[in-house]
């Protein structure tokens, strides 16, 4: 059978239809090599490791240690610190009316206090340098109890405090530190400025 010549219409019809698959085929070709195309990831930059420097607190250490004195300490550390820092206690202190587990407050004077050498008689060899049970020097002059150093029976011993109101004076102690001022006690939990002005005359920070 002859061939049907194509008529030129008819060629350029087909002709087209090529180069519109070509051009479909083409975009899919494109986009299946962008999507496997690996992502470029933006380099980690260095995280500085550098330390920093700590707070420091600067207290004055006195009475009965090796080398009284100036000390610049780490924020957060203890009495007991500041005291092995001066040389430690010598012989003659009195740890026990120390908290050598209260903070370091900046600015403050750690007193480590002095055992009172007793006379033969059984008194105190200077007057008015101990204080007996009753809070009272043997001159009868009344002696002042500290705040910062007091125990709980001597702050019990206070007109007005008894042993729950002693139990937060030292519990704010170890929170907070030495005394600096007796208005300090107006933070302490109980005590207000009517009890302050009762205390004034017979304590000391």
């Amino acid at each position: 059978m002859p061939a049907v010549p194509l008529s030129r219409s008819t060629a350029l019809v087909g002709v087209c239809v090529l180069v519109a698959v070509l051009v479909v085929v083409g975009h899919r070709l494109a986009g299946a090599g962008a999507a496997s195309a690996p992502e470029v990831v933006a380099p980690l930059e260095p995280v500085s490791t550098a330390p920093r420097h700590s707070p420091r607190v600067v207290v004055h250490v006195v009475g009965a240690v090796r080398r009284p004195g100036l000390y610049r300490l780490r924020d957060g550390l203890r009495v007991a610190d500041a005291v092995a820092r001066a040389g430690g206690a010598t012989h003659k202190a009195n740890l026990a009316g120390l908290n050598l587990a209260a903070p370091l407050v900046d600015g403050t004077q750690v007193l480590v206090p002095a055992r009172i050498p007793a006379s033969t008689s059984g008194m105190p060899a200077t007057p008015g340098a101990a204080v007996g049970l009753a809070g009272v020097a043997p001159a009868g002059i009344p002696q002042k109890v500290s705040l910062s150093t007091a125990t709980a029976e001597q702050l019990d011993a206070l007109p007005g405090v008894g042993p729950v109101t002693a139990r937060k004076i030292l519990d704010y102690r170890a929170e907070h530190g030495s005394f600096r001022s007796v208005d300090d006690l107006d933070a302490v939990p109980g005590i207000g400025p009517t009890r302050i002005e009762q205390l004034r005359d017979l304590v000391t920070p």
